[in-house]
Parts: structure tokens; C-alpha cells; sequence
């Protein structure tokens, strides 16, 4: 029987072969079909991995190919298999598959569906490759992948300005963060002989080589001060923002956190760093999300806050406990974006909460997945999002960690629970406050089984997870009961405080202008206001000190004074007012005239 890291190798390649098959014949009519078949088997193609892993615990393989020599440098193509990568790759095709099936519907009157389905598979090759790859070479490939196909797929509708703003917006925060890796790279290029992960994570750490990660995961991940393109990036097809959010692009940055963590681990600055960026990070964002009425929007502002949570984790120096997380999520957010996306469809493509209501008897199943996605999202016992929620909190209160950055991450524990809340009032329950002539159907299984499977992912995944990679890292359970439950009793006491205030605060539109001071808007035009402004000020003081001082006084007056003042000075000393040096003056003028002629 062949060994495990063989089994593991050729299943991830055979995986990566079936999703690239489709896009070898981009031009069929059936090709949206074809790409969520591929999706589907790539997912039962990585079961097998995931079943040895949990019979036969911790494992790491990797396979080497020399590509280029480069100095000291040998740039090679690496690959890495361990528990990481086994345990996201079917949690990624799962989540992609049902995508990719509910997207058949959402899509289906888009001309251009198989493009878009193009580059949803693209999308998820670019992150495979993120998650498998050995050195920073090929993970920065993937990196720059899935910062490219989400410019591509957030501005799909580019046509409306919103949509192209958002893109490019997106872009170039991913751009800031590209420099601090860049910085990485080129330091490691220069001062290591690998960029090989095992070879650099044995190494001294260095702050610089910390500080460029840390930037390109704050950005990619958008940690607070990188965070307004996350809530722009709603400007695409709700299946983009489900796949965004939950697999791909946004835990890219956490990621690459947790592949450098031995790194960080021996750096108290770095962990630092992350533990408040964060905390801050996430209350931010919870923040924010109690304020939207753009039912995207809230959910978006919960992605930023549940990253925040998992940038926490790592500065706790629990890297495990991120990457939970990061599992867990991606089932419980990408059925909330699905389950959106199909209410905003069926009331004519409404946004607006406050214009929602009593869905629960026109849509049974939708409203029950988001209901059960937003209890997930909250933590409540036993969902897939309690377990590594739960075991985040649990650490932080067990760990001598900076107070106030655990103080924010429970407020923001506290914020998760009430904006569920609100959005689940504002959607589902009360009365109707829509146009009561729309024809609201989920009945179509291209819509149910996605939903289906996500449900039950949300349910289970977080039993089975744990089971699997927490069981090399044994939990602290000698702690007191009040610390045990301090983030169930925030969550409940938030839930039930915002369920009384309901009636009083959210019964209709708000009519003061106070709510305009939360808008997330405000922060972008800050910012860059800014650094437009900045920009122009420097130019204009630039060009007038180049203009003024430089041009037109140097070639100008400065000029005249310095070329006419030395044959002025010259002249002068012939002036002495004495006749015989006038006469001698004549006298040898005229020799010289008489000797030219």
C-alpha cells in the first residue's frame, strides 16, 4: 500500500488537474456545468486525505522541483502538504461547489456566465496554490492570483461606476500590502540563501522581515486602516462576495500568518502587533455593522470582524486556534451571502433590511439558514462557529494579554450578537414592508442543496474539526466557571438586551441626522481626501519651488548678476583714474596694431 504523503500528494494534484480540465474548453454552451461537476469531484477527490489524517493524526509532506538558480538563491517549485492544507482543501471545494450551484441560478440570465465561471474557477486554483505552496515564490503567485481575479470579479458589473470604483479600490489596498511582502521577499533574497518555508522558518526571526507580513496580511485580510474595500467589494455578484469572504481572498492574509508563525512566535513585538491590530480591528468593524441597513453590508463588516477575531488568535500565538476559525467561517458566511443574495432576488433587488420583513413564511428555508448562519456567527453552543469562537475567547482570558485588547474583543463578542440579531429581525420576523405582489420562490434545487450543505456544515463542522486539529493542541480546562462562560454570557446578555430594545429603536427608518456620523463612507473620504490632498499640495509646492526658485530665479536674476558681474569687476580695475596707465594702455594698443597690420 503506498504511504500516506503519497496518497496526499497525488489526490491534491489529481484535484488541481480537475479543476484546471474544464478551462481547457472554455468555449462549450455547458461549461458552467462543467466547472461545478469538476468542483464537485475535486471535493470527493480530497476526502480521502482528510479520512487518513483523522485515523492517523499529524503529517507533513513535501514534494521539491529546482527551477532557476539565482545567485545564492535557488528559486525552486515547492510543495507542502500538512494538516492545513488537508483540512481546508475539501472545506474550500465544498464551499466552492455550492457557490458554483446556486451561482447556475443566480447567474443564468447573464450572458457572459461562462466567463464568470472562468474566473470563479481561476479564483480557487490561485488560493490552491496559496495553501500548498513550500516557499514564498509560488505562495506569492497564488497571492497575486487571488488579488487579480478579485479585481476581475468584484468589478464584473464594471459598467456602473460603484461597481469599477470598488474594483480598483480593492486593488490597490491589495497593493499596499504587496509592498510588505515584496519587502519580505527581496530582504529574504538578499539575505538568505532560500526562500524555501521550512529554510526561513528555521532561521532568526528579523522585525523588518515580520513587519512586510504582517502589512501584507493586514491589507489582504483588511485589518483595520485596509478595511474600506471589504464593504466597496459588495458591489459584485453576490457569489463573488460568498467566495471572497469565506475561502479565498480575505483569509489569504491570516494564512500566511499562520504559515510564518514560528517566526512570530519568537518575536513578542510581532505578537503584539497583531494581538491589537486585531482586537481594534475587530470592535471596528462590529461597530460598524450595527449601523448598516445594506443587508451585504452588514455581513461584510461581520467578515471584518470575524477576521479581526482570527488576527487575534494569532497574536495569542495560537495559530491553530486561527486556522479553526478560518474553517468554521467559511461555511456559516458563505450560506449567509447565498442566503442574501436569493432574498435580495426575489424582492426585486432590494438591499435595504428596513424594507424586508416577514420573510419567514415566503421564504421557509432561506430565512432558516440565515437564522442558523447568524446563531453560527454569534457563537451559540454547539454550531460550528461556538467551538472556535469559543476556544479564541477562552484563550484570551487565560492569557496574560493586554487588557484593553481583550476588553474590545469581548464588546465585539457583544456586537456580534445584536446586529445577528437585527438582521434577522429586520428579514425574517414581523410584518412584510415589501411591495406584497413579488413572487418570492426557493423552490428550485439549485438553490436548496447548496443551502443544504451548508446548513449542514454549520451544524457539524465545528465537532468534527476540532476533533481533528485541536488534538495535538490540548486546551486549557482548569480555569473558573465565570471565565468559562464569559463568552456565552456576553453573547446571551447582548442577544437578549437587543431583542427588548427592538420595538422601541428599530420599528422604523431613523429620522436623525446622527446615524450620517457612522456611515463606513466617512472613513474613505478621510482617507483619501487626504491623500489626494496631499498628494496636490506636494505637487503644487514641487513644481512653484522648481519654477520659481530653481527656473526662473536661476536662469533669471541669479543668472544675469552671476555672468555680468565678473567682466563688471574686470573692467573696473582698469579704471584708476591715472594718466600713465592710460597712456600705457594707448601705447601698447597701438604696437599691437601696428604689428597685426
Amino acid at each position: 500500500m503506498p504511504s500516506t504523503h503519497v496518497i496526499v500528494f497525488v489526490t491534491t494534484i489529481s484535484s488541481i488537474v480537475l479543476i484546471a480540465a474544464p478551462l481547457m474548453n472554455m468555449g462549450s454552451k455547458t461549461f458552467h456545468l462543467t466547472a461545478k461537476n469538476a468542483v464537485k469531484k475535486a471535493f470527493f477527490t480530497s476526502i480521502p486525505p482528510l479520512a487518513l489524517f483523522m485515523f492517523q493524526g499529524q503529517m507533513n509532506s513535501s514534494a521539491n522541483t529546482k527551477w532557476f538558480s539565482l545567485g545564492v538563491t535557488n528559486l525552486s517549485l515547492t510543495t507542502q502538504f500538512d494538516m492545513y492544507t488537508i483540512i481546508f482543501l475539501p472545506t474550500a471545494f465544498l464551499v466552492t461547489w455550492s457557490i458554483l450551484e446556486f451561482s447556475i441560478w443566480y447567474m443564468q440570465i447573464d450572458p457572459h456566465i461562462e466567463q464568470f465561471f472562468k474566473y470563479l474557477l481561476i479564483f480557487l486554483l490561485a488560493m490552491i496554490t496559496l495553501v500548498c505552496a513550500g516557499n514564498l515564490l509560488i505562495l506569492f503567485a497564488g497571492w497575486e492570483g487571488v488579488g487579480i481575479m478579485s479585481f476581475l470579479l468584484i468589478g464584473w458589473y464594471h459598467a456602473r461606476s460603484d461597481a469599477a470604483t470598488a474594483a480598483l479600490q480593492a486593488v490597490l489596498y491589495n497593493r499596499l500590502g504587496d509592498i510588505g511582502f515584496l519587502l519580505a521577499f527581496c530582504w529574504l533574497v538578499k539575505n538568505a540563501q532560500s526562500t524555501e518555508l521550512p529554510y526561513i522558518l528555521s532561521s532568526p526571526p528579523n522585525t523588518i522581515l515580520l513587519a512586510g507580513f504582517i502589512t501584507a496580511a493586514a491589507s489582504k485580510s483588511a485589518q483595520f486602516g485596509f478595511h474600506p474595500w471589504l464593504a466597496s467589494a459588495m458591489e459584485g455578484p453576490t457569489p463573488v462576495s460568498a467566495l471572497l469572504h469565506s475561502s479565498t481572498m480575505v483569509v489569504a492574509g491570516i494564512f500566511l500568518l499562520i504559515r510564518v508563525h514560528p517566526l512570530l512566535s519568537q518575536n513578542s513585538t510581532a505578537l503584539t502587533i497583531c494581538l491589537c491590530l486585531g482586537a481594534l480591528s475587530t470592535l471596528f468593524a462590529a461597530s460598524y455593522a450595527l449601523t448598516q441597513n445594506d443587508i451585504k453590508k452588514i455581513i461584510a463588516y461581520s467578515t471584518s470582524s470575524q477576521l479581526g477575531l482570527m488576527m487575534v488568535a494569532i497574536g495569542l500565538n495560537l495559530p491553530h486556534l486561527a486556522f479553526f476559525h478560518i474553517s468554521t467561517h467559511a461555511f456559516f458566511k458563505a450560506m449567509l451571502f447565498l442566503c442574501s443574495g436569493l432574498i435580495i432576488h426575489s424582492i426585486n433587488d432590494e438591499q435595504d433590511i428596513r424594507k424586508m420583513g416577514g420573510l419567514q413564511h415566503a421564504l421557509p428555508m432561506t430565512t432558516t439558514c440565515l437564522s442558523v448562519g447568524s446563531f453560527a456567527l454569534m457563537g451559540i453552543p454547539f454550531l460550528a462557529g461556538f467551538y472556535s469562537k469559543d476556544a479564541i475567547i477562552e484563550a484570551a482570558n487565560t492569557s496574560h494579554i493586554n487588557s484593553m485588547a481583550l476588553l474590545m474583543t469581548l464588546i465585539a463578542t457583544a456586537f456580534t450578537a445584536i446586529y445577528s440579531l437585527r438582521l434577522i429581525y429586520f428579514t425574517s420576523m414581523m410584518h412584510p414592508r415589501m411591495n406584497p405582489i413579488l413572487s418570492c420562490d426557493e423552490n428550485d434545487s439549485r438553490v436548496l442543496n447548496p443551502l443544504a450543505r451548508l446548513a449542514t456544515g454549520t451544524i457539524a463542522a465545528g465537532l468534527l474539526i476540532s476533533s481533528i486539529s485541536l488534538s495535538n493542541h490540548p486546551l486549557t480546562h482548569s480555569m473558573p466557571t465565570h471565565i468559562k462562560l464569559a463568552a456565552l454570557m456576553i453573547t446571551l446578555t447582548a442577544f437578549i438586551t437587543a431583542y427588548d430594545i427592538t420595538k422601541i429603536f428599530w420599528a422604523g427608518p431613523p429620522t436623525d441626522y446622527w446615524i450620517k456620523k457612522y456611515d463606513p463612507l466617512f472613513l474613505s473620504q478621510v482617507i483619501h481626501r487626504a491623500s489626494s490632498n496631499t498628494t496636490l499640495n506636494l505637487a503644487w509646492y514641487f513644481i512653484t519651488h522648481l519654477m520659481e526658485s530653481i527656473m526662473m530665479k536661476k536662469m533669471g536674476p541669479s543668472h544675469i548678476e552671476s555672468s555680468q558681474l565678473p567682466p563688471i569687476k574686470i573692467v573696473q580695475l582698469t579704471q584708476t583714474a591715472q594718466i600713465k596707465t592710460y597712456l600705457s594702455i594707448l601705447f601698447i594698443t597701438l604696437v599691437c596694431v601696428t604689428l597685426t597690420l
